[in-house]
């Protein structure tokens, strides 16, 4: 299980969720910080990473061109790291069900 967090959650969000999934990465540290949103979902693709963002565009993308990569869409606001860090720990069951449930043809999961 590959998560990838997108540039609009703080790198420092890796650290507190490490061991919790397999992989977790964040999109500076594989040199797409300033990547569009078309080139990092293209990247969780090629790579099996399941996108966490705030960003809306990404469940268009989800919406018109379907799995994969899956996408997490949080929708709580501007947080403190801490707060972003404690709402994926508490889902992390819902999120590892979303990720590795191959039958869902939704692309994407809300967490508000």
């Amino acid at each position: 299980m590959k998560i990838l967090l997108d540039q609009n959650i703080s790198f420092r969000v890796v650290a507190l969720l490490s061991g919790l999934y397999e992989t977790i990465d964040h999109v500076k540290s594989l040199g797409l910080t300033d990547a569009s949103d078309q080139t990092i979902w293209d990247y969780a693709l090629v790579n099996s990473y399941t996108v966490i963002t705030f960003d809306s565009d990404f469940i268009d993308l989800a919406t018109l061109k379907g799995t994969p990569p899956k996408i997490i869409w949080l929708r709580f606001g501007n947080s403190s790291n801490l707060k972003i860090a404690n709402k994926l720990l508490l889902n992390a069951d819902l999120i590892r069900n979303f990720i590795t449930n191959e039958d869902s043809g939704i692309g994407f999961l809300v967490i508000d």
